[in-house]
């Protein structure tokens, strides 16, 4: 099994032009929360819903990546516990629109993986999921290592 940091670095090996990274810093939230709504939109069983309004199938994708990011390193699992609260707020503000939470959802993540290659053809790099599926859960754990970096945050 890799180590966090050998995840961190081989993701990074396809990131490294300032366009594709600054896209990436733009366009990963915007995919996770997208992703997330898109499955908060599925209907969830109404046993779950008695539980919590919040027990859905978005949820439970956000606690399961919470879990894989806690196999890897503790201290990032908390950072990205934190990211997820983020995340849940921004659905529960998506869902106060005008339009189907699942329309707008949608839209954001076509537009952000557009993005995303766009910043890949700068970067003359194919995205490292093409590699290994598991890549899409290490985005966001890339960039939460930088911000863990400058705050001097071991992981």
């Amino acid at each position: 099994m890799r180590t966090v940091e050998q995840w961190l670095q081989e993701y990074g090996e396809s990131h490294r032009n300032a366009t594709n990274k600054t896209l990436h810093w733009i366009c990963v939230p915007i995919i996770v929360v997208s992703l997330i709504g898109l499955l908060w939109s599925l209907p969830a069983p109404r046993a779950w819903q008695e539980i919590s309004p919040l027990l859905n199938w978005g949820s439970l994708f956000l606690i399961a990546g919470v879990l894989y990011y806690l196999v890897m390193s503790w201290s990032l699992a908390v950072g990205m516990a934190l990211f997820v609260g983020l995340v849940m707020l921004t659905i529960l503000a998506l869902q106060t629109l005008p339009w189907p939470l699942w329309s707008v959802c949608l839209a954001l993540f076509v537009v952000a993986w557009i993005g995303q290659f766009i910043g890949h053809h700068v970067e003359g790099r194919r995205p490292s999921f093409f590699k290994d599926i598991q890549f899409l859960m290490i985005g966001p754990l890339w960039l939460l290592s930088f911000i863990y970096r400058k705050l001097r945050i071991p992981y």
